[in-house]
């Protein structure tokens, strides 16, 4: 049994049978490290015992294979139904299985509706407590054709502390609303940087501007990941583990705060008690 609640998205099994909870993370603008959080929280729930599926819709810059350590493979297709890659307890499945690494995949609307389409119609996901979507950066085709497609169970963005990156992420939340996604709450990432040496933190990008923005548009602060060596070098490896396995203690509580904090927020959606969202996980 998973070391966390798993409650249910009304309606969502109709659509993805088996499947009880699918959480878009988004982000206004590329390089805050959506993947990177999309990674962290699918492994981060399955460490807590939880079966979780990770969907790369990123179709323009699919990085989920790299970042889960499994580039080369290709999934296999079973009574016309797509098999998912398992990598690190994760069920895996992204445009990236399907081009070459160095392709750029440019298309229309109608074609990533039609791909998109596939991922969620004909993938084999089988029974997921979580299904976590990587989406592309912006406010474009992808998020409104999965918001048309499935009763998601809300959708986190993702931000840095930069003033500039807070603005567009605001924007990609409002684009949220007006499709009527729940909002699970705002994760800021490189938030700071703990020295090794001395454990003295420097906030190099700026600090709490995710906070402030949560607090003003009343939406929960899912957690501040601090930037780390350890975690860029599991991405670039593939062992996005080490993000709870060779850190130093403080990212580890961040990293695990946030799951927490996730998990929870997914919880008080489906069981409605939004009166008590703030109380609970601020």
């Amino acid at each position: 049994m998973p070391n966390i609640e798993v409650t249910e998205t009304p309606g969502l099994s109709d659509k993805l049978p088996g499947v009880k909870n699918a959480i878009a993370i988004g982000a206004g603008k590329g390089g805050v490290g959506k993947s990177t959080i999309a990674a962290m929280a699918a492994v981060g729930l399955a460490r807590q015992g939880a079966r979780v599926g990770l969907l790369d819709a990123d179709v323009y810059g699919p990085s989920i294979p790299k970042l889960m350590g499994i580039e080369a493979e290709k999934p296999s297709v079973r009574d016309d139904r797509i098999l998912p890659i398992e990598a690190h307890g994760v069920s895996v499945m992204s445009m990236g299985f399907m081009i070459e690494p160095e392709r750029a995949v440019i298309w229309r609307g109608p074609m990533i509706h039609g791909v998109v389409k596939q991922f969620v119609e004909q993938v084999e996901w089988g029974e997921l407590d979580y299904l976590i979507i990587d989406l592309p950066p912006g406010t474009g085709d992808v998020p409104l054709s999965l918001a048309q497609m499935l009763p998601l169970t809300g959708a986190v963005v993702v931000c840095t502390p930069q003033e500039v990156a807070l603005l567009d992420a605001i924007k990609a939340l409002r684009m949220y609303q007006q499709l009527n996604v729940h909002i699970l709450g705002i994760v800021e990432n490189m938030s700071y940087f703990v020295a090794p040496d001395t454990a003295k933190e420097y906030d190099i990008f700026g600090r709490g501007g995710a906070a402030k923005a949560a607090k003003r548009l009343d939406v929960p602060l899912l957690g501040e990941i601090p930037i780390n060596i350890a975690i860029r070098c599991g991405g670039d490896a593939g062992t996005p583990v080490d993000v709870f396995d060779k850190v130093d203690d403080t990212t580890r509580s961040a990293a695990e705060q946030f799951i927490g904090r996730l998990a929870e927020s997914i919880n008080v959606k489906n069981s409605g008690e939004a009166a008590g969202l703030k109380l609970r996980i601020t």
